[in-house]
C-alpha cells in the first residue's frame, strides 16, 4: 500500500464523510494515491490530490 505522510494525529481523525468509518493507505486502479473507508457495506475509495485527501462523497468511486 502507498503511504501519503500523513501526520499520525491527522490520519487517526480521518474518518469517512459517507459512512464514518476509518480510511486507509491505497492505491488506484491507474496507481494513483487514495484512501478507502472500511465499510463492508459502503465501500468507498477518496482521491488523495497532491498530498492532501479530497474527501467530498462526489469525488469518491465505490469500491
Amino acid at each position: 500500500m502507498t503511504e501519503h505522510n500523513l501526520e499520525p494525529w491527522i490520519r487517526e481523525a480521518l474518518r469517512c464523510p459517507a459512512t464514518g468509518t476509518e480510511l486507509v493507505d491505497a492505491t488506484s486502479p491507474t496507481g494513483e494515491a487514495e484512501l478507502h473507508n472500511t465499510s463492508t457495506t459502503q465501500p468507498l475509495a477518496y482521491p488523495v490530490r497532491d498530498g492532501i485527501p479530497v474527501l467530498l462523497v462526489d469525488d469518491a468511486r465505490a469500491l
